[in-house]
């Protein structure tokens, strides 16, 4: 309690400093979700990714990035155990930010596209056990979270295989596929207005107090869904064949492509805002319980108040990650994993967006980087093995084994370090 009243306000500037570090490294690694697929298959230009994150990732975070601190709701600590020792609970939770960001950097330099939830969670973890005790981490949560390593490639490489064999049947494999492509294009824009939107109202309004049935949700997202589609099919009105495109391009069905371009430009705007309101809670949440803790003179709530200044922190630190550091891992998941075209990027997108949808229904915990990860894995085995490079596909696998140890690892290092100083 001493040490709060003393060195309250210092504690507060190291947890916003290192809060938008690791807001930082969010935007520099996890923003690849939204946009990796999109700037792979050339439908839009880092320029413009950076731009449309700029817009609808902070859009995301500021209008539907939470009003509680995400991480302590979620339980994977016992906050009660900290009540007598709010003081090491604050030292953790700076440690906690600093260490993930500084995984994060570490693999955003490799181009390794890493859970930014599984970071933060395990620098939680690991000091939770040193601080207090081991009984402090719900290793149950923990487990769970660990399965989510299988549960989310999985599922969304399913979901992004049917989705492009349904692509090559209906569209790619018919004597007329750019009139095919315009035939059932609208379809899959209304597949993605709605599924996107339900990613968003499932994840992110929740947190600003929206609170929808799954019917309620639906029937929006239909809705939207139908927008999306008009909208879509009066912009393919505009999109006519190029003969000189034809010829001049690599790729067979260069005109078809055109054609789910205009697709992935909906797909990455939307993904981008679903993703900035989920995942700004990585790094705001662990703030506002630093925050809450000292200004309340040591009093630990388990749903911590989120002050709009904290939110906004995060989001201009998302943005500056993207801006700064991001194209490393959007080549990753764009052209290393394997090769992509607008028609592949949608696929592997929509199909991502899927798995996270139905997981959220069932409650069951998933990364948006291992999910999409799976999703172009998907997409590149509809093509064959021998379209996946193996070795990259390797080296991030192994990244998500190691990911959580190093948060670990490095939290408990600082917390030490912290604790000695204070």
């Amino acid at each position: 309690m001493d040490m709060l009243a003393q060195h309250g306000q210092l504690l507060v500037v190291l947890g916003c400093v290192f809060g938008f570090f690791m807001a930082w490294g969010v935007g520099a690694n996890d923003v690849s979700n939204a946009m990796g697929t999109s700037v792979g298959s050339r439908a839009i230009t880092i320029r413009q990714a950076i731009l449309i994150a700029a817009v609808f990732e902070f859009g995301g975070a500021w209008l539907a990035g939470g009003e509680v601190t995400a991480t302590i709701r979620s339980g994977i600590i016992d906050v009660e155990l900290f009540s007598r020792h709010p003081d090491l609970l604050v030292l953790g939770m700076i440690s906690s930010l600093l260490a993930a960001g500084i995984w994060l950097l570490m693999a955003t330099a490799r181009g390794w596209p890493v859970s930014t939830t599984h970071s933060i969670v395990g620098a939680i973890v690991g000091f939770a056990a040193v601080g207090v005790s081991v009984e402090a981490v719900a290793w149950g949560k923990v487990f769970s979270i660990m399965t989510s390593w299988v549960i989310s490639p999985l599922f969304a490489g399913i979901f992004s295989y049917l989705l492009f064999v349904s692509v090559q049947k209906l569209i790619l494999g018919r004597d007329d596929p750019f009139r095919q492509a315009k035939r059932f294009v609208p379809y899959y824009m209304f597949y993605v207005g709605a599924m996107v939107s339900m990613v968003t109202l499932t994840k992110g309004l929740s947190h600003v107090g929206i609170d929808m049935t799954l019917g309620e949700s639906m029937l929006l997202s239909c809705v939207i869904g139908l927008v999306v589609m008009g909208i879509g099919i009066v912009l393919l009105a505009r999109v006519q064949p190029d003969a000189e495109l034809e010829k001049r391009s690599r790729f067979r069905f260069a005109n078809v492509e055109r054609v789910f371009a205009v697709l992935m430009v909906f797909t990455a705007c939307s993904m981008a805002f679903a993703h900035g309101s989920n995942d700004v809670a990585n790094a705001v949440g662990p703030l506002a319980a630093i925050v809450s803790v000292v200004r309340s003179g040591g009093s630990i709530e388990a749903n911590s108040p989120l002050s709009s200044w904290i939110l906004l922190l995060g989001a201009v630190g998302i943005v500056a990650g993207l801006a700064t550091f991001g194209y490393r891992v959007i080549a990753t998941i764009g052209e290393k994993i394997t090769e992509l075209t607008p028609s592949r990027g949608f696929a592997a997108e929509l199909g991502a967006a899927s798995t996270v949808v139905i997981a959220s229904g069932m409650g069951l915990p998933v990364s948006t980087t291992h999910t999409l990860v799976g999703a172009v894995l998907g997409v590149g085995l509809a093509r064959g093995i021998g379209a996946l490079n193996l070795r990259v596909i390797g080296g991030i696998l192994m990244s998500w084994l190691v990911t959580l140890p190093a948060g670990a690892i490095l939290s408990i290092v600082f917390f030490l370090l912290l604790r000695a100083l204070f």
